[in-house]
């Protein structure tokens, strides 16, 4: 017997309006607005999307620059409500989205780890139980009591990656994060993606490297310019996508 469907997009299209020029400053876009001198320019990154994901499933959005694929991640994480369509999502999400987004950076990391674990709905003695793990997974062990506006980019993305991927959540959207430190640690990020994924979580997972897209993913939401291209097993796909 097949597993539940979990994640439903249907016929979903997202309209931007863009701004064809630039102004100065806000006040002058103001004038212009109300004098009706503003063209407004309208930008469809996704349109008519639609596809399936089952509880336990890997799917991989492959595209170019521009194709969708973060939009569409935003879409299923409710972050943007579609112009159009639907999205219906059983279970809860830990989205990968803007490593740190939630950091203060005058805080420390310390202070932070139990701030984003708020945030994520974690009482403070579970962000207890989980710290000892945090500081293990990021190896930032001598960086703890340092604020984390002196970290470099590459020491926010380990933190964060390791907050945001303590426990086995339902459903786990990954966008373009597995670029974060050095090689050890990217493959270290994969293990633990690839653990989740045995033990039941359901992945949506964006990144550059198409190899490491079908190393991760069973299936691929392949989009072009918006528009859903095809949507299947991965290693055919990623195989055409290679030679296209």
């Amino acid at each position: 017997m097949e597993n539940p469907i979990i994640i439903k997009v249907d016929n979903v299209s997202m309209k931007f309006n863009l701004s064809s020029e630039k102004f100065d400053s806000f006040k002058e876009y103001v004038i212009k607005r109300i004098k009706g001198q503003v063209s407004i320019e309208e930008f469809w990154a996704l349109t008519n999307v639609s596809f399936e994901v089952r509880k336990g499933e890997s799917v991989g959005l492959i595209g170019l620059n521009g194709s969708g694929k973060s939009t569409m991640l935003k879409t299923i994480a409710g972050v943007l409500k579609p112009t159009k369509g639907t999205v219906s999502v059983i279970g809860t999400i830990a989205p990968l989205i803007e490593l740190g987004a939630g950091f203060d950076m005058d805080l420390t990391a310390r202070e932070n780890v139990f701030l984003n674990g708020a945030l994520l709905g974690y009482t403070r003695s579970q962000m207890q139980g989980y710290y000892p793990d945090i500081v293990e997974f990021s190896e930032l062990i001598d960086f703890m009591d340092v604020p984390v506006k002196n970290f470099s980019s590459g020491m926010v993305s380990r933190l964060a990656f390791a907050i945001a991927t303590i426990g086995i959540p339902e459903i786990l959207i990954v966008d373009e994060v597995l670029s974060v430190g050095d090689f050890q640690f990217q493959e270290k990020c994969e293990r633990r993606i690839q653990n989740m994924i045995d033990n039941g979580t359901t992945i949506l997972f964006v990144s550059h490297s198409i190899d490491q897209v079908q190393k991760i993913c069973n299936k691929i939401v392949w989009l072009e310019h918006g528009h859903m291209k095809r949507f299947g097993d991965a290693e055919k796909i990623c195989d055409e996508y290679r030679r296209s």
